[in-house]
């Protein structure tokens, strides 16, 4: 069984999030032995984004590592798993999970493909990129 990063790669609807992924230094961390959740913007969650504000993103190393930890979690959580309430991210703030009937929503992302099983824990594919609230940094 593949991990969380070959998994999404060979899947071909996460290469943004696996450039991402590239760009933030955090490939080794999704091969690493885990287990974690990860809400993983598809492609065309990506492309809801302004592309001028994408690529300012991947720009900026320390944002956009806080912006890829938003969407993991510590653990392998089932969808069946996902409970009403909190679950604190590996960027240290939490997500909240609404459930309605089968629909799922993390924040403000639906669930569109859910479970995938890897060696190293669960990614449930959404359709939004969840995006932190990051404080600007001002210069002294």
């Amino acid at each position: 069984m593949k991990t969380i990063y070959d998994t999404a790669a060979d899947a071909g609807t996460f290469s943004t999030l696996l450039s991402a992924v590239d760009a933030g230094g955090l490939t080794d961390t999704l091969r690493s032995a885990g287990p974690f959740t990860v809400f993983a913007p598809t492609d065309e969650a990506f492309k809801k984004i302004p592309s001028a504000d994408l690529d300012a993103l991947l720009k900026d190393v320390p944002r956009l590592k806080a912006t890829l930890t938003y969407h993991v979690v510590p653990g392998s959580h089932g969808s069946k798993d996902l409970k009403p309430g909190e679950l604190k991210t590996v960027e240290g703030r939490s997500l909240h999970v609404v459930r309605e009937r089968e629909e799922v929503r993390i924040d403000n992302a639906k669930l569109v493909t859910r479970d995938i099983v890897t060696s190293n824990g669960r990614i449930h594919a959404i359709d939004t990129v969840l995006m932190p609230k990051i404080a600007a940094v001002k210069a002294a």
